[in-house]
């Protein structure tokens, strides 16, 4: 069932978007050639803890970790561990924050060091499907037109878009309804109506859209071995449009 935010619960995440975001910033200058994936787990868990919130991917259906940390190949859900990220690296960082109750999601995806013009590439179209995905984001669409805007942009340039991860509804917890796809057909699937928050979080990558999951049944992976860059927002649908509640003015 999908359940429709009131004014005050969406001004209570919008306060733990702000959390959020503002360690992603904070993540920019902290992730540099030769840190381990594991050590921006553990800043990212210290940030949020110190903000009085709570990392909420923790123990999320048994996952350990208070970020999945994805590198080059891997799509999400990637584990921290001692890997040590090196120049030309392409790293998506993704949590989830839970400010007194209030929940909200980001992924970003961090350049390190100096990349290649292909992965930069990949990165910028990447961010701009997620910014055309929320234009659709508006009352009286349905979240087909989000996913059929984001498959036709990326496609059109080159890119595929991976099936078999979808956005959600976000609220009182990480996933709700509605779920849906960053692909398909326009005018389908569940209308938007003011008061519903969701996610938009396409992974794109520069060769198939198909994955596979390693042996540790979380990370998923490219099967060709191109790289994926993936973006990721919390928005509020509201009567003035969609409202990025996790924005980083970046």
């Amino acid at each position: 069932m999908v359940t429709l935010k009131s004014a005050r619960e969406i001004e209570q995440m919008k306060e733990s978007g702000a959390i959020l975001a503002g360690i992603h910033k904070q993540l920019r200058a902290f992730i540099v050639p030769g840190i381990t994936t594991k050590e921006i787990d553990q800043f990212v868990q210290a940030k949020v803890e110190a903000a009085g919130a709570t990392a909420a991917q923790i123990g999320f259906e048994g996952y350990e970790f208070a970020t999945c940390t994805s590198v080059n190949d891997e799509i999400c859900h990637g584990f921290p561990s001692n890997y040590r990220l090196k120049e030309g690296d392409v790293l998506k960082v993704d949590f989830c924050v839970d400010y007194h109750g209030a929940i909200s999601d980001s992924c970003w995806t961090y350049a390190i060091g100096k990349i290649t013009p292909e992965h930069q590439a990949l990165m910028e179209v990447t961010k701009e499907a997620l910014m055309i995905g929320i234009e659709e984001a508006q009352i009286g669409n349905r979240v087909g037109d989000i996913g059929h805007a984001i498959q036709t942009y990326a496609e059109a340039k080159g890119y595929g878009v991976v099936q078999d991860f979808l956005a959600h509804g976000i609220g009182p917890t990480i996933h709700e309804e509605p779920f849906f796809p960053h692909f398909g057909a326009a005018g389908k699937g569940t209308r938007l109506k003011e008061g519903m928050t969701i996610t938009i979080e396409p992974m794109i990558t520069t060769g198939t859209w198909e994955a596979g999951i390693d042996g540790n049944g979380w990370t998923a992976r490219t099967l060709d071995g191109s790289f994926c860059a993936q973006y990721e927002h919390s928005i509020a649908i509201t009567k003035e449009g969609p409202v990025i509640m996790t924005e980083q003015d970046a």
